[in-house]
């Protein structure tokens, strides 16, 4: 019996947003004078993100995949971080039409959200890099799957989801609107609660006692240095 599942990255709705969302990308740009220049810099982060993770995308279509998990929570999850590092700050910036919702912040704040940018990029591309054909939009093992602990990953778990936490921090100072900047702190938050620790738990049934030694060098988000301790970070 074939037990392989189909890898979120083989669906075609994702091509369909990526053309929606290129559309809206031209239109946002063209009304860069209206949103102001906080918006400009998280139209490039949003350019390099998706350039960063393209050529995983379409090279990771060809894996075979054991285990999903896609559950309506699953899918919950990930379609409110799309609408919220995606479709709702392009919507707003291409049309103004949450506008009602906008708020102001001293003018430090862009110089803020633009330095955050920096490391969210590095870290991005870095994990990504060094997670290669391991990397997958959803909770998936494929059937090759590694435990990867080499680069980035040497002293942090999750450095794909330290990037996007730096990310989603910089988007309200960035966007300065409650639906289109704002949104994405609770979303990731309920996201990073909620499905690390299914992630964790899978990655522990796989690798076991390989898994449980990495922890213990390994912090979540905040690299561990030294002896190992115990804790977690």
């Amino acid at each position: 019996m074939d037990k392989t599942h189909r890898s979120l990255t083989r669906s075609g709705f994702l091509w369909v947003m990526v053309a929606a969302g290129f559309l809206l990308l031209v239109l946002a740009a063209a009304r860069w004078r209206e949103n102001g220049p906080g918006t400009l810099v998280w139209l490039a982060g949003f350019m390099a993100m998706f350039v960063i993770r393209l050529p995983y995308s379409i090279r990771n279509r060809r894996n075979a995949i054991v285990e999903a998990h896609k559950g309506p929570d699953e899918v919950i999850l990930l379609f409110a971080m799309f609408a919220t590092m995606m479709l709702l700050p392009l919507a707003h910036l291409a049309t103004g039409c949450f506008a009602f919702a906008d708020y102001a912040l001293p003018g430090g704040a862009v110089a803020a959200g633009a330095f955050l940018q920096i490391p969210f990029l590095i870290i991005f591309w870095r994990a990504h890099a060094d997670l290669g054909r391991n990397w997958s939009p959803g909770l998936e093992m494929r059937q090759d799957h590694t435990l990867v602990t080499h680069g980035i990953y040497r002293r942090i778990r999750h450095p794909m989801y330290a990037a996007i936490w730096l990310s989603a921090l910089a988007q309200p100072l960035l966007i300065q609107n409650w639906i289109a900047g704002f949104l994405v702190l609770p979303a990731f938050a309920a996201m990073w609660i909620i499905r690390v620790p299914r992630e964790e738990a899978m990655l522990r049934r796989r690798f076991a006692q390989a898994w449980d030694g990495y922890c213990q060098r390994a912090g979540r988000v905040l690299p561990r240095f030294g002896t190992p301790t115990g804790r977690d970070g």
